[in-house]
């Protein structure tokens, strides 16, 4: 469950390696470009945060974000 902080939805992600979180950004990026919904997010090392909300819906959350989150904790390792 990702909890929705100052209107986006928020998700920390730890995996093995820079490598892993790299391959796991390449297959958000890939899905949210099939939705045209793209993420706010941050890579250091192994660690990827990702924020999500609607631009277009005046940055807050919407249907959009939570169906992209859905899609997003699928992609995991």
């Amino acid at each position: 469950m990702w909890p929705e902080i100052d209107n986006k939805l928020y998700q920390k992600f730890i995996f093995k390696d820079f490598s892993k979180a790299f391959g796991f950004m390449t297959r958000v990026a890939l899905a949210a470009e099939k939705m045209d919904h793209h993420p706010t997010w941050k890579n250091t090392y192994n660690v990827v945060e990702i924020w999500l909300s609607t631009h277009d819906a005046g940055d807050v959350v919407t249907e959009k974000d939570h169906k992209l989150a859905g899609i997003i904790d699928k992609l995991v390792d």
